[in-house]
């Protein structure tokens, strides 16, 4: 406390008697400083305080600390005696001395024997620093690098020696002068000018970390990409690929952020030898902006010149691109949507002329409570309409789908339902509901012509929940589930597009309707029969099981085999998961009939810490024809990561085609950072040989420095001298 209460006086004369106020100011402007020391000593001859012992100044939010400082009002100067520290009012440049001059606003001066320490990442050494207007930092003789150095490791493991550095504050620029690139201390590249950005600049026009690929089909690349400002809300990244095969290849990206909104694209650009097209390239744009009245416009654009393309260089590679145009609202009780959507399949063998690629909808749902019979309504509008390229009438001959069908429909629905307890907590839920469609078919020879079709549906369900508590805390919840149900559809068949495919899982296995699409919807007389039953454990383990079955008075839907629905009774639904928290679980659905013959299986497993993160899954499904599975498909997949240590870390994916008995794809990586360098090295094969793709092996390599702008959030590791 007396020292604290020296410190307190000591400033109070200091700020009374000398002000260190700058020269020239007027008094109006004058802005004290602020000087704490262990001992100060006054000179009124001389006009000159001399401070020891653990010595701060505050100046405009500018500290410095020292061991002795002199100041003298004739010369407005200060004299520093170091350990010096002189740290700027950001916090994002400190330097560290042995002896400085410096003006008394602490903004110019000379400190030597000096370090420059830019947001705790880059340390520039050098002989001598001298700081002019407190924005620019000149270092002569200087080293700079953000690895750590010690007493037993003096070598960092890259540095930048050069003559002269300058540090612009204001600008967030380094400029060295003279400049010489040295990995352990071996010099690799001379460089007599060169700028980069400072730790603390998160935007800045340059190069950005380079990366090597190498693959068997296009040969070895260098990307270099280099980053173009263009103004605080917009920017374009340019990546040529400098390689020794006999490709070319630009990478693009733009991004612009509005008032209202934004918008990203990427792309790319080839000329090789691998088809016969002069060039190759893909476009990906992506954009989204909010409108008056609560609107909200979406698009985007997916175009490439061919299937293989972005498979061959490793771009995101989709099975579908979609291109589209979408303006929605959403509110607390509605959803409004109107858009036009273009598709091309990227599916090895597919003629996209044949499929309905061109599609434009509109959509709008409204729920709301009715005030004589309560419940909650809800009505749906859709109108839709699809189109094929193709002209032709009829059908592919080895496919069997339709060559040029187009159709427009048009689909109004209401749904009501209302719940009732009832004595001993059973629970009786009612639902009704009518939809009504209007189909204009062309171009097809078995329904050309409009068609009207009109399907009411009614469905009672009756739960009893059970749960029991034990004295540990452990909840057991248990639902029994039946449902009564009934639909007909009245109207003349139409083209089925949006429903030949149905997947049975828990989700709709008490559903009104398990289709999909309007252009089916499940009739007849139905019983939906399950138990649900869950475990929940006050230690964080929680476990579920659904299981269930349809039951059926006639077959009239044209579910396919591979749905489980088929027929007067279904397959046996099977679902389940355990897990604790969010480290580890295990999800299992499964489709078997009577005979225990399966149908489907999926399994999910993920599973992680703060040290490795896995996930596993496979699936299985029986071969049916009508969803396109001319024989069972069975896979694997695997991913994990492992961090080693603070600085390694190592990665897997594996994908297995169990029916080919072959791997379809794997890779392997392993990346090293820490405060200075961010490495990471991969390989990956691809064992796909489709009609525009061969099997291939690729290699990667990124090294990017740290301390020169942004860094990868998350990525780098500091480290710390041995004592």
């Amino acid at each position: 406390m007396k020292r604290r209460a020296r410190h307190i006086l000591s400033t109070a004369l200091a700020a009374g008697l000398i002000a260190f106020t700058p020269q020239g100011a007027t008094n109006a402007q004058a802005v004290p400083a602020t000087l704490i020391a262990d001992d100060i000593q006054f000179d009124n001859v001389g006009q000159a305080i001399t401070a020891r012992g653990g010595v701060e100044v505050f100046w405009e939010g500018t500290r410095l600390r020292a061991e002795a400082i002199t100041y003298s009002s004739g010369g407005d100067r200060i004299t520093v005696e170091g350990p010096i520290t002189l740290i700027d009012p950001s916090g994002g440049a400190i330097i560290l001395a042995d002896f400085a001059e410096l003006s008394a606003d602490l903004q110019e001066g000379v400190l030597q024997s000096a370090r420059l320490v830019l947001d705790r990442q880059m340390q520039i050494a050098a002989t001598q620093i001298d700081r002019s207007d407190g924005r620019y930092t000149q270092m002569y003789q200087a080293v700079a690098s953000s690895c750590e150095v010690c007493a037993d490791n003096p070598t960092p493991l890259w540095e930048i020696r050069a003559r002269r550095v300058i540090h612009d504050a204001e600008e967030q620029q380094l400029y060295f002068e003279g400049a010489q690139f040295r990995v352990i201390g071996v010099p690799v590249m001379y460089l007599p000018q060169m700028r980069l950005p400072d730790p603390t600049l998160d935007r800045a026009s340059g190069f950005l970390a380079p990366s090597i690929r190498s693959d068997d089909v296009t040969g070895t690349q260098l990307r270099v990409p280099y980053f173009i400002m263009l103004g605080d809300h917009a920017d374009v990244t340019v990546t040529p690929w400098l390689g020794t095969g006999d490709s070319q290849t630009v990478e693009l990206r733009y991004r612009q952020a509005f008032r209202n909104g934004r918008v990203t694209a990427t792309g790319a650009l080839t000329a090789d030898d691998l088809t016969n097209d002069d060039f190759r390239g893909y476009l990906f744009s992506y954009g989204r902006f909010d409108l008056p009245r609560d609107l909200t416009l979406d698009f985007a654009v997916e175009t490439v010149s061919d299937e293989g393309y972005l498979t061959t260089y490793d771009f995101p590679d989709p099975d579908l691109l979609e291109s589209y145009l979408r303006v929605s609202r959403v509110t607390a009780d509605s959803y409004l949507e109107v858009g036009a959507t273009l598709y091309n399949s990227l599916r090895d063998g597919v003629n996209n002329d044949e499929l309905p690629t061109q599609v434009v909808q509109g959509s709008y749902t409204h729920r709301f409570t009715p005030d004589l019979i309560g419940g909650i309504a809800q009505v749906n509008l859709e109108a839709m309409a699809y189109a094929r390229p193709s002209d032709a009438i009829g059908f592919d001959a080895v496919t069997g789908d339709p060559l040029g069908t187009d159709v427009a429909r048009l689909t109004a629905g209401i749904d009501w339902q209302r719940s009732t307890i009832l004595p001993a907590g059973l629970l009786l839920t009612y639902e009704a509901a009518l939809f009504a469609d209007l189909y204009s078919v062309r171009e097809d020879p078995d329904f050309n012509g409009e068609t009207t079709r009109i399907t009411p549906y009614g469905q009672v369900e009756l739960r009893w929940p059970l749960q029991r508590l034990s004295q540990g805390g452990v909840s057991h919840l248990i639902e029994p589930v039946v449902q009564l149900g009934w639909s007909r559809t009245s109207g003349d068949p139409v083209p089925v597009e949006d429903s030949a495919i149905v997947e049975f899982d828990e989700a709709n296995l008490f559903a009104l309707d398990r289709y999909p699409g309007s252009d089916r919807r499940e009739e007849g007389t139905r019983a939906n029969l399950g138990v649900i039953y869950t475990r929940t454990d006050p230690l964080g383990w929680s476990a579920g099981v659904t299981a269930g079955l349809v039951l059926r008075e006639e077959e009239i839907n044209p579910f396919t085999a591979g749905s489980g629905l088929d027929g007067v009774q279904s397959d046996w639904l099977f679902a389940a998961h355990v897990g604790v928290d969010d480290r580890w679980r295990l999800i299992n659905r499964a489709i078997f009939n009577s005979d225990f013959d399966f149908t489907s299986n999926e399994m999910a497993l993920t599973w992680g810490n703060e040290e490795y993160d896995l996930s596993s899954s496979y699936i299985w499904l029986a071969a049916d024809i009508d969803e396109g599975r001319v024989e069972d498909l069975s896979e694997w997949a695997f991913d994990a990561s492992y961090r080693i240590d603070d600085f390694w870390q190592a990665g897997v994916d594996w994908r297995y085609d169990f029916v080919e008995d072959e791997p379809s794809r794997t890779g392997l990586s392993i990346g090293y950072a820490n405060e200075c360098v961010d490495v990471e090295f991969t390989v990956s094969r691809r064992y796909t040989n489709a009609s525009t793709l061969e099997p291939t092996t690729s290699f990667g390599l990124t090294v990017a420095l740290n301390g020169f702008g942004a860094t990868r959030e998350g990525r780098s590791q500091a480290r710390s001298c041995r004592q």
